[in-house]
């Protein structure tokens, strides 16, 4: 009897032992990272969603586009009318006479010009003012030297004469030739005679010629002078073969020009 009481405590011992082992098999907190899948071990923080993420995790946008700059525009470069009152000042106060300084290129403005350029070995001619004519006159400091040896000379191209006296230009003036059928011929000569103050003409009644200065022994003879009013003194041929030249420069030439001096014509309206 005894015995299998013994028997029977034993089995009743055993059935809990392995009941024990069954429970604690059982327990989620003891098993190993190998006994489940991912999706057991999830949680609703984990589970990807369909929201619009970046690999970094981070809301997916539009990145912001900055706008290209525009490259600052070079200013454009001024027309050479703009310096128009400059240059006429500048050849002014260097003796090349272009009437009013009012900022238009008159026709007057244009024989300064014109003995601009030849002085200063440009291109010869009466047109209007140049990209080139603004740098030359404007960088200019001072009259540039004569190339040419003492005397007066008359181009007939710019309707201008210059006075030289050593190697500068000591004058330089305004005039006009021989017009249409009067032309003043292309030559060299030298002053043979002067008459002093005014006379009148021995060809044409009540024109009168004031200091002037003979230098052709052409029939009648040619000679430069300045004439009753300087309006007669045009901005083109318009004399009868003579040269006349404004006054009172003519008078001051007249003294400085001694018998003998030369005088040469040339070029071409």
């Amino acid at each position: 009897m005894a015995g299998r009481r013994g028997l029977v405590a034993g089995a009743v011992l055993l059935a809990l032992v392995v009941t024990g082992c069954a429970d604690v098999a059982a327990d989620p907190g003891t098993a190993t990272p190998s006994s489940f899948s991912p999706s057991e071990t999830a949680t609703p923080s984990q589970t990807p969603s369909s929201s619009n993420t970046t690999p970094s995790g981070t809301p997916n946008s539009t990145p912001t586009v900055k706008p290209t700059p525009k490259p600052t525009a070079k200013p454009k470069p001024r027309p050479p009318a703009a310096y128009a009152k400059q240059v006429e000042a500048k050849l002014d106060a260097l003796g090349y006479p272009v009437g009013d300084v009012d900022g238009e290129i008159t026709k007057r403005a244009k024989q300064a010009l014109c003995a601009w350029r030849e002085t200063n070995g440009l291109p010869i001619s009466r047109g209007g003012l140049t990209s080139a004519d603004v740098r030359s006159v404007l960088t200019a400091t001072k009259r540039p030297p004569a190339s040419r040896e003492p005397g007066i000379y008359v181009n007939k191209t710019c309707q201008v004469l210059y006075q030289v006296v050593g190697k500068t230009y000591r004058r330089i003036v305004w005039v006009s030739t021989g017009g249409p059928g009067y032309d003043t011929p292309n030559r060299t000569g030298k002053v043979w005679r002067k008459w002093a103050g005014a006379h009148e003409s021995s060809l044409y009644d009540d024109a009168y010629m004031y200091d002037s200065i003979y230098f052709l022994k052409d029939r009648p003879g040619i000679a430069l002078h300045g004439s009753r009013v300087n309006t007669l003194i045009k901005t083109y041929p318009a004399s009868h073969r003579c040269v006349r030249v404004m006054r009172p420069q003519i008078h001051h030439i007249f003294a400085e020009t001694p018998i003998g001096t030369k005088v040469s014509v040339y070029g071409q309206y």
